[in-house]
């Protein structure tokens, strides 16, 4: 056992290196000290100290800090240790990355290895992911295989979203409203309403706008793009009649409407990743139309009955997207305009998807060194999707329409199993079956290659194993050995490539950590470290010299990092948190060989008939390094405080593709965050102004892999006010 005194030793020595520590060590008690952080990260209520995972929460004002500018979902990115976002669609199809394992599949039907869950019901199909943060309590990202306990497709980790829930005590709620650069508006309101002694009422509601900004300078008309309205809404009820049982039901809606991703032609200078010289992001050229129109809904009840020994949950979910269409300038440019050796423009098309989802759970409440859970699990998933072509004059070209009906349900069961005081061992096991039928309904003007439907089915028992051991009341140290597993995933035919399949991936994971309260918890700190080893990773293939996308299956990927996060009081008035992450990945497979661009810059070798070798690459949108870090620092002032809050994010350098080229790997990225306000009445009442990418750092995130250096670039700089006020 280390003993406390040499403990004490090796933080004192970190805070040489970090701030944060030696300026709390030197300061004199009383001290203010962090609030308790709690998670569901087991499907208990935990302290985070508790959990034998590496997770993260964001909740407060962090949280509200990144949502003030309207931005969306893809905000979270480095906002925690190995967490990437990103999307070639927008604000409507993010891609999520753990520990720099995901999938780059833009397809309708897209299978992802990072399960996100929104109020309890996986939000399967991507274009559901990107369902707004509202009115949320926190954000949880669990990194690692998460099988055992999370219901679809965790190999990758898992991002999960708790709603602010009704209470019966009081009336209460908040309105807080912003605007900024581009006329960038953004309101969000809840209120909570007690019906009766036995009922609640919570409303939520999201508005979010941007005007247009870009000019098109071949059509000569101005601010014609790059703008969008955003509206959601929730209505959750509470019933609690008793202790013994309550229920809370929830509906909801998303409503998104304006532009879809600007690809930009020829942005990428040749030989280099460096944006061409005289680029301006307010001005493009392209001759296609530029949309995007979604609708979703859902709804869920979560019903909990305390049966005294123990506690039995039922959990069911129904998600739908009843429109979607995503159209592009896939090309980026126009006719006559140099590297636009062809004309693409398509739109992606969803009318319509319906997911059901349906868990029972039983929990013991066993006062003895026992405790476990276990349950069943269903998922249904019905839905079309497809792509529509356009030629020169607008007109449509082409059209495909796919169905796939998924069908899955497992059996799971976890026990932890307190060995002593000081020592505690879990494990889980789950055995899932998941199946998936896929066919092709419409075709246009489209010859397709090979058979129009086909069938997978796979079945896997995943596993895990951790032990959390008490150094003392204040450090824990944790190690975990946990499986993960994802069905078989299927990419529509187009008129050059046929339905592909992708086998079923798994992987193992070897993790092990240190999580502590420091300085009588005046700080908090967590590292931890991991390995993991991918067999038959899902990848695809996208662009080349035609707009497709097709899946192949890599023999193997390894992974190794760490990750660290700090935070704490170096004063009762300044408050900061710093957190990064290693995340080393590589493709081990001899075989694979991919063809490349012929305009860009390859870094791997290339043989006889133009193919390059993916062995020994990193994956797509992995950078090697993330940082995170915020600051806080307040003055009293009269009955309320002023204060001032910056935020800053940073990755390394990022591959676009499965292969190497010098062009399509994006540059290093800062973005930073400013605001200054004054908060009163106990933070009642907070006015504030504010900046997002204040540095207005402009690079290229992303590519489209034609013959002409296609690009989008991230966020633009905005300056706003905000003020807030709750009730």
């Amino acid at each position: 056992m280390i003993k406390l005194s040499k403990m004490h030793k090796r933080l004192l020595a970190l805070g040489a290196v970090m701030p944060i520590g030696s300026a709390i060590a030197q300061t004199a008690a009383p001290q203010p000290q962090l609030e308790t952080v709690t998670v569901t990260a087991q499907r208990r209520t935990e302290n985070i100290r508790e959990v034998p995972l590496s997770v993260s929460s964001l909740n407060n004002e962090k949280l509200d800090v990144i949502l003030s500018g309207g931005q969306d979902i893809r905000l979270l990115a480095g906002k925690v240790p190995s967490l990437n976002v990103e999307s070639s669609t927008g604000r409507v199809f993010p891609r999520f990355y753990v520990r720099g394992y995901g999938n780059t599949d833009f397809s309708i039907f897209a299978s992802q290895p990072v399960s996100l869950i929104y109020d309890d019901v996986v939000q399967e199909n991507p274009i559901l992911k990107g369902y707004p943060l509202y009115d949320i309590k926190n954000v949880e990202v669990l990194r690692g295989p998460q099988g055992t306990l999370f219901g679809r497709n965790t190999p990758a980790g898992v991002v999960k979203f708790e709603s602010e829930k009704p209470n019966l005590k009081k009336v209460e709620g908040f309105y807080n409203l912003s605007w900024a650069t581009y006329n960038t508006a953004n309101l969000e309101a809840a209120v909570n309403v007690p019906l009766s002694s036995e009922w609640a009422m919570r409303v939520s509601t999201l508005r979010q706008h941007r005007d247009n900004f870009v000019d098109n300078t071949v059509t000569g008309k101005e601010d014609v793009l790059e703008g969008y309205n955003e509206h959601a809404e929730r209505v959750q009820f509470l019933y609690a009649p008793s202790k013994a049982f309550n229920a809370l039901f929830n509906v909801h809606q998303r409503t998104t409407t304006g532009s879809a991703r600007l690809f930009r032609a020829n942005i990428i200078k040749k030989g280099s990743n460096e944006l061409v010289d005289g680029y301006d992001n307010t001005k493009i050229a392209t001759n296609g139309a530029n949309f995007q129109n979604l609708h979703t809904n859902g709804a869920s009840a979560r019903l909990m009955w305390d049966l005294d020994a123990v506690k039995l949950f039922s959990i069911t979910g129904y998600e739908a997207v009843t429109r979607y269409t995503s159209h592009g300038d896939i090309d980026g440019g126009a006719p006559g305009q140099p590297g636009v050796p062809f004309q693409v423009e398509s739109a992606a098309t969803m009318p319509g998807l319906k997911q059901y989802s349906q868990e029972f759970r039983v929990e013991s409440k066993n006062t003895g060194a026992i405790n476990w859970q276990t349950g069943l699990y269903f998922f249904n998933e019905d839905g079309k999707g497809g792509s529509d072509a356009f030629n020169a004059t607008g007109a449509q070209s082409s059209h495909l329409l796919s169905q796939q009906k998924n069908n899955a349900w497992a059996a799971f069961g976890s026990v932890n199993y307190a060995v002593s005081d000081a020592l505690s061992v879990r494990g889980g096991l789950r055995y899932t079956k998941d199946k998936k039928d896929f066919a092709t309904i419409e075709s246009v003007n489209v010859t397709q290659v090979g058979p129009k439907s086909v069938s997978e089915s796979a079945s896997k028992v995943n596993w895990d194993l951790s032990t959390v051991y008490k150094l003392n009341k204040d450090v824990n140290v944790y190690a975990r050995i946990a499986t993960g597993f994802r069905a078989p995933s299927i990419a529509a035919a187009t008129a050059d490539v046929p339905i592909t399949v992708a086998d079923s991936e798994t992987i193992t994971s070897y993790e092990a950590g240190v999580k502590a309260d420091l300085f009588n918890r005046r700080a908090r700190a967590s590292l931890s470290v991991y390995n993991f080893d991918v067999k038959n990773q899902q990848l695809t293939v996208v662009g080349g010299t035609s707009n497709i996308t097709k899946l192949i299956n890599a023999a193997k990927t390894k992974g190794r990092g760490v990750e660290g996060e700090l935070e704490g009081f170096v004063t009762n008035q300044l408050k900061m948190s710093v957190g990064g992450s290693y995340n080393f990945t590589r493709i081990e497979d001899p075989t694979l060989r991919l063809a490349v661009c012929r305009t860009c810059t390859p870094l791997d070798p290339i043989n006889a008939a133009n193919q390059v070798s993916l062995d020994g690459n990193v994956l797509p949108n992995a950078p090697k390094w993330i940082a995170n870090a915020s600051a806080r620092y307040s003055i009293p002032v009269a009955d309320g405080e002023m204060f001032i809050f910056t935020d800053w994010t940073y990755r390394t350098k990022i591959s676009f593709f499965l292969y190497d080229s010098v062009e399509f790997t994006g540059k290093p990225l800062t973005e930073g965050g400013l605001r200054v306000g004054y908060t009163w009445q106990d933070g009642k009442y907070e006015v504030a102004a504010y900046g997002r990418n204040i540095t207005n750092s402009q690079v290229v995130t992303g590519a489209i892999d034609f013959n002409n250096r296609t690009g989008f670039v991230n966020e633009p700089r905005i300056w706003g006010v905000q003020f807030k006020g709750s009730f």
